[in-house]
C-alpha cells in the first residue's frame, strides 16, 4: 500500500484555499460590474420616483397631488428631503452611487448578522456571503429597482448589534443607540415595530431615543413641506389604494386576503385582528429572545413580524431573509435554510398568473400556496421562533422554580430541630 507523505496530504486543503479566494472575489467582482453596467443603463422606476420626489417636496402639496411617471409618492415627506441632494446629482451617475451604497451597506449586515450569530466574519467570509445574498430576490430587486431596503437594514442592526453589546441601558454606553431605527422608520414606517421591541426587551433608552428621533424627522418634513406633511399624516400614510396593495408582489397577508377574497372591497374592518394577533405573537416572541441574549434570533423575529403587520410587504421588503437564514445555519437547521434559500433565489410566486385575471383571485389550492409562498415562509419562520422562544421561557421559568424550591429546602434544613446554626462570635 502506497503512504502518502505529510506534505502531499496537506497539499489538498492549501490547494484548495488558493483557488477558493480568487474564484470568490472574482464572482463578487462579476456581480459588481453586471450592478455597475445594469445602473447605468436600466432607468430603474422605483429610483426615479425617489428622485421626482426629491424635486416635488421642495414644491410642498406637488409631492402628493401629482403621479410621477404613472405612480404615486408613497414615503413621507422626510424622505422626499432625504432625496432632495440626490435629485440634484445626474440621473445615471446617481443610479451607480446609489446601487453601489446598497451594496456596501448589504456587506455591512453581513457583518453584523454573522457576528450576532457568534461567527468572526473574516474578508474571505463576507466576499462569500455578499454574492450569495445578491442572488436572493429581496437583494437583486431592492437593487433592480433602485430601492432603499439595504440601507435601512444597516441603520437597524447598527443599532440591533449595539444593543447586543449591553449598551442602551446606561448613558455613556448606549449615547446615540436607537437614531438609525429612527431614521428608518422616519422613512419607511414599517421599522418603527423596533421601537416597540426595544421597549419590550428592556432598552428603554434606545426606544426613547429611536422615537424621538422618529419625531425630529417628522417635524424636519413638516419644515420643509407643511402642506404635504398635513395631508400625508392625516390621510394618506394609512391609503393602501394608491400603491397596488392586491399586486402579487405584495406578499402580506393582507395582499394574501385581498387576492382570495375576490378584491379589496371584500375585506372586512375586522381584518385589523389579524396583523395585531400577528403583531403581540412575534414581539412576544422577540422579547424573549432578546431577553435569553440570543438578538439575531429577536432581530429576524421582529423584522419578519413587521412584514406581517404591514398591509405593503412587496418581495424586495423581504430582505430580513437574511438574519433568518443565518439563524437557521447556526441552530443546525441547514435543510431548512437551503429550502428557503432557493424559495427566496427562484421567487416562484412570480411565475404565477398576476395580471390581475381570473385564476389570480380566489383560492386555487397549489397554485394559490405558491402565489404567496414568502408569505407562508415568513408564518413557518415566526412559529418555529415561537416555539423555540416558548422552549426557553418555559426551561428558564423551571430553573428559576428549582433554585427557589432549593433555597427553601435550606431555610427548612436551618430550621429543623437539632440544625446546628451558627451563631454569634
Amino acid at each position: 500500500m502506497r503512504g502518502v507523505s505529510a506534505d502531499q496530504g496537506a497539499s489538498g486543503p492549501i490547494t484548495r484555499r488558493r483557488w477558493v479566494t480568487p474564484v470568490t472575489y472574482g464572482v463578487l467582482g462579476l456581480e459588481l460590474a453586471v450592478i455597475i453596467a445594469f445602473a447605468a443603463r436600466y432607468n430603474a422606476l422605483d429610483f426615479r420616483i425617489y428622485m421626482w420626489g426629491g424635486h416635488a417636496v421642495t414644491h410642498d402639496s406637488q409631492l402628493y397631488l401629482t403621479q410621477a411617471f404613472g405612480h404615486w409618492f408613497t414615503y413621507s415627506p422626510f424622505a422626499a428631503t432625504v432625496f432632495v441632494p440626490i435629485a440634484a446629482i445626474p440621473l445615471a451617475v446617481a443610479r451607480v452611487l446609489w446601487d453601489l451604497v446598497s451594496v456596501v451597506a448589504l456587506a455591512y449586515s453581513c457583518v453584523l448578522i454573522l457576528r450576532l450569530a457568534g461567527y468572526r466574519p473574516s474578508r474571505i467570509m463576507v466576499a462569500s456571503v455578499v454574492p450569495a445574498a445578491i442572488v436572493l430576490d429581496p437583494v437583486y430587486q431592492t437593487l433592480f429597482l433602485g430601492q432603499i431596503n439595504l440601507i435601512l437594514l444597516a441603520l437597524i442592526l447598527t443599532d440591533i448589534w449595539r444593543v447586543s453589546r449591553g449598551s442602551g441601558r446606561s448613558c455613556r454606553r448606549g449615547a446615540g443607540i436607537g437614531v438609525g431605527v429612527g431614521i428608518a422608520a422616519a422613512i419607511k414606517l414599517t421599522p418603527a415595530i423596533f421601537i416597540v421591541f426595544f421597549l419590550l426587551a428592556g432598552r428603554t433608552k434606545a426606544a426613547f431615543i429611536a422615537a424621538g428621533t422618529f419625531i425630529a424627522c417628522g417635524l424636519t418634513g413638516f419644515l420643509i413641506a407643511p402642506n404635504a406633511s398635513k395631508l400625508y399624516w392625516r390621510h394618506l400614510f394609512v391609503d393602501t389604494r394608491r400603491v397596488g396593495a392586491p399586486y402579487i408582489s405584495n406578499q402580506s397577508p393582507y395582499a394574501a386576503a385581498i387576492r382570495i377574497a375576490g378584491g379589496q372591497g371584500h375585506v372586512s374592518a375586522w381584518w385589523v385582528i389579524i396583523p395585531l394577533a400577528f403583531a403581540v405573537i412575534g414581539l412576544a416572541t422577540a422579547t424573549i429572545l432578546a431577553r435569553n441574549h440570543d438578538w439575531l434570533g429577536a432581530t429576524a423575529v421582529t423584522g419578519t413580524t413587521g412584514l406581517l403587520v404591514s398591509p405593503i410587504s412587496w418581495a424586495h421588503h423581504w430582505v430580513w431573509i437574511l438574519p433568518a437564514l443565518v439563524l437557521l445555519v447556526r441552530s443546525g437547521h441547514r435543510i431548512a435554510a437551503a429550502a428557503d434559500y432557493l424559495l427566496f433565489a427562484l421567487a416562484p410566486f412570480w411565475y404565477t398568473p398576476h395580471s390581475g385575471g381570473p385564476r389570480e383571485y380566489g383560492f386555487h389550492w397549489l397554485l394559490t400556496l405558491v402565489a404567496n409562498c414568502f408569505l407562508i415562509a415568513g408564518l413557518a419562520f415566526l412559529a418555529f421562533m415561537a416555539f423555540v422562544a416558548w422552549h426557553a421561557y418555559r426551561s428558564r421559568g423551571l430553573a428559576q422554580l428549582g433554585r427557589s424550591r432549593g433555597a427553601e429546602r435550606q431555610v427548612e434544613d436551618l430550621g429543623a430541630p437539632g440544625a446546628v446554626r451558627a451563631g454569634p462570635g
